[in-house]
């Protein structure tokens, strides 16, 4: 055999339906990638079908072919069936020719042997096993050949290395719809270059970009998807586009007609995957489709074997579709989880119903989050609460889905009150109160049946209401509830009601009243051992007795309930206890009460309670505000008010804080003057939590806070603060300021940081420099006429 004229760089690529210098985003996957092979023989990349594997290393390709003395050889195997024909097309595409005396493979071994090349080859994912043989084979005997694959799966050859093609970034719900945010994503880039080539001269408008970036999300940031969506903006508006995509499969049918079978339809390509798994992924990867969002490995486990397949076996098959690109891993916080993209999710859906597994699969999923949802009620007044809270918000997807087949099925319509119920506790602690209403009103209205499930959801459905001010609902919630409670004989039920009852008489004002209920109902509580609701009733009875002039006896009863939490390890009732304590405190003991509430923010680091947050944001204030720190409490009064509003509801739903509220507001503002008081509340309303927490806490001022003047402007300064502001200037530290003021080094470095955040500073430089430029300001002489 002799070798055919040597072929050009990358010829035949011109024959793809790809083009190269159209190339859109890849950044970093193609720095990734030329870094990778720098050091490896062998780079594979790997993703999902029509990611951009192919164009990425054509563009790889291009970029690196100087650094190979003979260039790039580009093998396109996609339509190659037929697995005996391997060799041969390899050899054909490289510009070679049979030898009757040896072996097409050895013939192009030989080739391959005196060439420094990059040999490219492409979809490799049906030939596994050939591909995989002849790699080896030519890294063994081919010294100066390195290879770039693409494939929906690894080689699994010594010595080879991946690199997973992700699909384009999308724009996130919350990105802004205008043209220059927008362009920041690959995906829509590459919507609006494409679109482009349909429709000449069109272009991102400010009224197209939520409609494109929807679109976007939609298709998973896949490019192909992409691709043959944009073909049809030659008839439908981008509305109507969207409108079809719940009939994806038929809609994205349209491709270039040199475009590769396998690439004509959306359908064709995920067939084409399907087709590549064995008998056990395909099921696996239908069942898969139950989950919305992302797993775990304990999920698919149980879900997946209702065929009595055992967890070895599914832990297997995952490993495979992950390799395949069917299942993406990812891992977070040392937690790897699972997830598929909406079309190949979809594609598994169709295959389950086809396979008339889908309500079978669908129970197992219902069960395995039922028996979550069990686990925590009973597991969370304990050390694993933050772990708790975390994990649902990992399985937030996948608990709606749950409650969503249970509610359609009118058998499951107990089951779904159960578990919207459960669910409050931890939707409250998230502050998606209308959520929690949302789901116990549909499941209220599916089982009207008298139940204890029914009683309990009526009750917590009271609370949420009374929470964002829907007094009325609460009420006619509150009078079904004692009913049944009194008619099922439900003690624990009865104690609840109490407690909700004792809620709302405070939210109206009526302590009195709500100091005997909220009493009747730790009564009720301790007689029927409900550790959560005794927790509960100790921070909510204890701050009406401090409240009813009752201080020493609320005080008591909160600590009390603070120790207990302490014990067990729990932090969402104690910082109930400890916000009730703090307003207990606040026109008593301040710096009790300020303590009181940066503990209980403090624990907001271990869960996110929003509710909380919002209160302990609005303490702070107050405390701010009786400290003569005027600008800080308007901050945090802003902060506050964004809080609630996320949680939906008012510091305005309860009385008491209400009229503290109001008297608040009006007092800071009168101190710093409409103006001032507006643009701090703006700053703190415009803060992100965890900058909100920061500045609440006394680890950073807000972005923008206000500039202090070399003017000695220190209004919000106490006295003794700007005693120590003088101190820092002469270079003291913590421990020789308190050792010159005989106050304790922890005293001392709390005065440090409260003049720190006041001043908006970062450091104690800052603050001599401040301090210094102060002074000389006022020691200038005083010009005279």
């Amino acid at each position: 055999m002799t070798s055919a004229a040597r072929p050009s760089v990358l010829e035949g690529v011109e024959t793809l339906p790809v083009d190269v210098t159209s190339f859109v985003g890849r950044r970093q996957q193609v720095t990734d990638a030329k870094r990778l092979l720098a050091s490896s023989r062998l780079l594979t990349l790997t993703g999902p079908g029509g990611v951009g594997k192919t164009r990425l290393a054509l563009h790889v390709a291009a970029a690196v072919r100087r650094s190979f003395r003979d260039g790039v050889r580009f093998v396109e195997l996609a339509e190659l069936r037929d697995s005996s024909l391997f060799a041969h097309t390899v050899a054909a595409q490289l510009g070679l020719h049979d030898q009757p005396s040896c072996t097409t493979i050895d013939v192009i071994i030989e080739y391959l042997r005196s060439h420094e090349v990059l040999l490219t080859l492409d979809n490799c994912e049906h030939l596994i096993d050939d591909c995989a043989r002849f790699i080896d084979g030519v890294i063994r005997a081919c010294p100066k050949v390195q290879i770039l694959a693409t494939s929906r799966q690894s080689l699994g050859v010594y010595g080879e290395t991946t690199l997973v093609v992700p699909p384009l970034p999308v724009p996130s719900p919350e990105a802004a719809p205008s043209p220059d945010a927008l362009t920041q994503y690959d995906a829509v880039r590459l919507f609006v270059d494409r679109a482009g080539a349909v429709l000449p001269g069109f272009r991102l408008r400010d009224q197209d970009c939520a409609a494109i970036a929807r679109l976007c999300r939609a298709l998973d940031g896949i490019p192909l998807a992409i691709e043959l969506a944009t073909v049809w903006l030659r008839a439908l508006s981008l509305d109507q586009i969207e409108e079809r995509l719940s009939e994806r499969y038929r809609l994205l049918t349209v491709s270039p007609r040199n475009a590769p079978t396998r690439q004509r339809t959306l359908q064709a390509l995920i067939d084409w995957s399907y087709d590549l798994c064995a008998r056990p992924e395909q099921q696996l990867w239908a069942r898969a489709s139950v989950f919305s969002g992302s797993f775990d490995l304990d999920g698919i486990e149980y879900v997946g074997a209702i065929d009595g397949t055992t967890p070895e076996e599914i832990r297997n098959i995952v490993l495979s579709l992950v390799d395949k690109s069917i299942l993406i891993r990812d891992e977070r916080d040392g937690r790897v989880r699972y997830r598929m993209l909406e079309t190949i999710r979809e594609y598994g859906e169709a295959r389950l119903v086809a396979a008339g597994e889908h309500d079978a699969v669908h129970r197992r999923h219902r069960d395995w989050y039922l028996r979550m949802v069990e686990r925590f009620q009973a597991e969370w007044m304990g050390p694993d609460q933050d772990s708790w809270i975390l994990r649902l918000r990992r399985e937030h997807a996948n608990l709606r889905e749950a409650l969503g087949y249970c509610l359609s099925q009118p058998d499951d319509a107990v089951l779904a009150l159960g578990m919207a119920d459960r669910l409050g506790t931890y939707l409250g602690v998230q502050g998606f109160n209308s959520v929690t209403r949302h789901w116990l009103d549909q499941a209220l209205a599916a089982s009207p049946e008298p139940s204890p499930e029914r009683t309990s959801a009526l009750r917590r459905n009271a609370w949420v209401a009374l929470l964002q001010g829907d007094v009325d609902a609460a009420q006619a919630q509150l009078a079904e509830a004692a009913e049944l409670a009194a008619e099922l004989g439900l003690t624990k039920e009865s104690a609840y009601v109490t407690l909700v009852k004792g809620m709302q008489a405070a939210a109206a004002g009526d302590i009195e009243e709500a100091s005997l209920l909220t009493g009747d109902a730790l009564s009720g509580f301790h007689s029927g051992n409900e550790l959560s609701g005794t927790l509960l009733t100790m921070s909510i009875h204890g701050l009406i007795l401090g409240l009813h002039g009752e201080r020493e006896r609320g005080l008591a009863l909160l600590e009390e309930a603070v120790a207990l939490t302490v014990q067990r390890g729990e932090v969402i009732w104690r910082s109930w206890a400890l916000l009730a304590l703090s307003f207990v405190e606040l026109d008593h003991d301040l710096a009790h009460a300020e303590a009181a509430a940066r503990e209980a923010l403090n624990l907001r680091r271990r869960v996110s309670a929003k509710f909380l947050v919002a209160f302990a944001f609005e303490i702070l204030s107050w405390v701010s505000e009786r400290q003569a720190r005027h600008v800080r409490a308007a901050t945090l009064s802003g902060a506050a008010a964004a809080m609630w509003r996320t949680v939906g509801t008012s510091p305005e739903y309860f009385h008491p804080v209400g009229v503290v509220h109001q008297q608040h507001l009006a007092m800071v503002r009168t101190a710093l003057g409409d103006d001032r008081y507006d643009a701090a509340f703006q700053r703190g309303y415009d803060l992100s939590e965890e900058a909100a927490l920061d500045y609440a806490l006394g680890t950073a001022a807000p972005t923008g806070a206000e500039p202090r003047q070399a003017s000695g402007t220190d209004a919000d300064l106490t006295p003794r603060e700007r005693q120590i502001a003088q101190l820092v200037s002469e270079g003291l530290t913590n421990k020789e300021i308190a050792t010159r003021l005989v106050i304790a080094p922890r005293t001392a470095e709390g005065h440090v940081q409260r003049i720190l955040t006041k001043l908006g500073f970062s450091s104690r430089a800052q603050i001599a420099a401040w301090y210094v430029s102060g002074q000389q300001v006022r020691e200038l002489p005083i010009p005279s006429n």
